[in-house]
């Protein structure tokens, strides 16, 4: 079973849940999808057993020998990556305009590595993560080859616990693409509804089972009781409201999971959450 833990934008406590259920389902395989800030890894002490390359696209590059300075690739490159006839690797797309123009054949489409890949072993279960090169982007791509890294070591009945970027882009959508089931995590402000809607209707898109979080849900009781009828009208499942907990802070501070603070009360709201989301589960199973 794959569970992706979702968000609309950064900040509203994604993570530490996404660290949380991982602990509390034991023995789980853990894909950080977040890999313009990974962090998920950061919680645990663990030994890299694996490092691969990802190549992300390609760049052009020009061969100085051949070049005759006619400035075609200049005049054809839409997206300005090329001036005084060199290259700027931040700004070229790969698209090959200017290598089809080139007269001298000087220009050639290389590989670009965008990330380092990597499987973590942990004391129990492994994460399949990523480090960005700097100026790279996070791609579907990327968040596809992670998914798949993860495969190879994920046993039979295993949950797969997937720490998705937030928004709605497209690493989101190669995060929730054939996943089971999502758990979009919210916040009570009007910013933090407006982004679960966007989300709940990406996941509607490809027809993954919902359940929603409100973190932090007492600090604006009036905004949370806004998001439970959208939640209600949606005829969404409300699996958990986490009340605010400076002790998130202390666990966040300390790089531990929140379920090592057993007087936590967020934790003890996500045990309950954690249990909410298993019947949840068998309920959706059975009637699937």
């Amino acid at each position: 079973m794959e569970l992706a833990v979702l968000s609309g934008k950064g900040g509203t406590g994604k993570t530490t849940i996404a660290t949380a259920i991982s602990e509390l389902a034991n023995d789980v395989m853990r894909i950080d999808c977040d890999v313009d800030a990974p962090n998920l890894y950061l919680f645990y002490k663990g030994k890299d057993i694996e490092k691969g390359e990802f190549v992300g696209g390609k760049k052009a590059n020009i061969d100085e020998s051949l070049c005759i300075k006619c400035g075609k690739c200049e005049g054809v490159c839409r997206f300005h990556a090329i001036e005084n006839f060199v290259i700027n690797t931040f700004v070229c797309e790969g698209c090959g305009a200017c290598m089809l123009v080139c007269p001298q054949n000087a220009i050639k489409l290389n590989d670009e590595k965008t990330a380092d890949t990597f499987i973590t072993e942990l004391h129990e279960g492994i994460i399949s993560r990523a480090e960005m090169e700097v100026g790279s982007d996070g791609s579907g791509k990327l968040i596809t080859s992670l998914r798949k890294n993860g495969k190879k070591f994920s046993k039979n009945e295993k949950i797969t616990i997937i720490d998705g970027s937030p928004g709605i882009g497209c690493a989101v959508i190669a995060s929730i693409t054939g996943v089971d089931a999502a758990l979009v995590v919210t916040e009570p402000t009007k910013s933090g509804l407006e982004d679960l809607k966007r989300v709940v209707e990406l996941c509607e898109h490809f027809g993954v089972f919902i359940m929603v979080c409100i973190n932090k849900y007492d600090i604006n009781e009036d905004m949370s009781k806004e998001i439970e009828q959208f939640i209600q009208e949606k005829r969404l499942v409300l699996v958990g409201k986490i009340p605010y907990d400076d002790t998130v802070m202390k666990s966040i501070n300390e790089l531990k999971p929140i379920t090592f603070y057993k007087d936590s009360i967020a934790e003890k709201a996500i045990e309950h959450m954690w249990s909410n989301m298993k019947k949840s589960l068998a309920n959706f199973n059975i009637h699937d």
